[in-house]
């Protein structure tokens, strides 16, 4: 659906919203595509509901860019480019495309406005630093209406802070915490190049060594994993009888089962359930073998 809203604007001989086209061209461009009635537009969404049609999604994908960039501007105080806010919004627009319903009774631009500012958001989570400053739902919330509140607040006294945290349903530790977050900036984590002997230690420079070489410390935890693939691939080898011995025997965490327990459960002798364990580790043995 991306390469199909690409496609549509190649065909139309508009500029693609990105770093290599003119940001000005594409808006203008976009402001000039006739907007759809809501005749228009239910016919075209029944006409790739039913039919698949891609052309009738590209005409309500079209007639909709110049909503994705008037939503756009509203994120302007982010410090990220305009053009890649559109570029996101813009497969919010197709998702919401794929998604919409004409039967519903609502109007696309309604429907879409969900999707367009979602796709937005991420991108401004993923992009506004290089820690993320929000990765739970509630944390996004709290980031995007906090933002909101502070251009209006300023600085934050107790009393707002325990107004946003009842508004947002949220405690006023979180409120206080996300606050820190984006007063917080990226510091890197080697000093630069050209630092000289007097300028702060990078945090690099705070961690503890444990003379532990961390390339030994991946390749023994690879080939843990390795060993654990192995160990899987030799117990799906076995009967069902041979891999529950060798479970309860040596792989459980409780307490080791005894052969005479196993015996007694299986109604054969201790002797024979020591050789079929004995034939397991057997077959399973060559896949550890170098």
């Amino acid at each position: 659906m991306e390469n199909a809203m690409t496609n549509a604007l190649v065909a139309y001989n508009l500029p693609v919203p990105n770093a290599l086209g003119s940001l000005d061209a594409y808006i203008g461009a976009v402001n000039r595509l006739p907007m759809l009635t809501a005749e228009e537009e239910s016919a075209l969404a029944q006409k790739y509901q039913e039919d698949d049609d891609l052309d009738a999604a590209r005409a309500l994908v079209m007639s909709h860019l110049r909503f994705v960039v008037h939503v756009a501007r509203g994120y302007n105080g982010y410090g990220l480019q305009m053009g890649d806010l559109v570029q996101e919004g813009n497969i919010g627009l197709m998702k919401a495309v794929k998604r919409f319903d004409p039967n519903v009774g609502v109007r696309l631009v309604s429907f879409a406005v969900h999707w367009i500012r979602a796709e937005m958001h991420e991108f401004i989570l993923r992009n506004w630093r290089i820690v993320k400053v929000a990765t739970t739902k509630a944390q996004r919330k709290l980031f995007f209406n906090l933002r909101k509140s502070r251009k209006r607040l300023g600085w934050m006294n107790h009393e707002e802070v325990e107004t946003i945290a009842r508004e947002l349903n949220v405690q006023a530790s979180d409120v206080l915490e996300m606050e820190a977050r984006l007063n917080g900036r990226d510091i890197g984590f080697d000093a630069p190049v050209d630092s000289d002997d007097e300028a702060p230690p990078a945090p690099v420079a705070y961690l503890e060594d444990h003379g532990v070489d961390p390339s030994l410390v991946h390749e023994m935890e690879d080939e843990e994993t390795d060993q654990l693939d192995r160990l899987r691939q030799g117990l799906a080898r076995l009967d069902a009888r041979s891999r529950d011995i060798i479970r309860r025997r040596w792989l459980d965490d409780d307490s080791k089962i005894t052969l005479q327990e196993l015996a007694d459960e299986y109604g054969v002798s201790a002797e024979r359930i020591r050789q079929i364990e004995a034939n397991a580790m057997k077959k399973m043995k060559s896949l550890f073998v170098a």
